[in-house]
């Protein structure tokens, strides 16, 4: 299955949510971090990545979603315990 990015911009909240949803490869990680960065520093907004839909998560895309994790700015939602054990993994190995 393809990965689907959905941008929703909250601006009661004032954030932008990009709703991410099929299998999340290494490019799409890379594309991921890439739209999220252009949305933070056009819009100047928190940015949240929901993966709640995620069905698969390369564990090359995972330190792509820790280091948006622990950037200022960004937030990671949604994430399932199977998702944060893989990140955690990644951590571990220095990836």
């Amino acid at each position: 299955m393809a990965t689907q990015i959905n941008q929703i911009d909250d601006a009661c909240n004032g954030r932008t949510i990009l709703r991410v949803s099929g299998e999340l490869h290494h490019d799409d990680a890379v594309l991921l971090e890439r739209i999220a960065a252009s949305i933070s520093e056009e819009k100047g907004t928190l940015v949240v990545v929901d993966l709640a839909d995620i069905d698969f998560l390369d564990s090359e895309a995972a330190p792509i979603l820790k280091r948006l994790a622990e950037a200022e700015g960004y937030a990671i939602e949604g994430i399932e315990i199977f998702l944060q054990s893989t990140i955690d993994q990644a951590e571990r190995h220095g990836v």
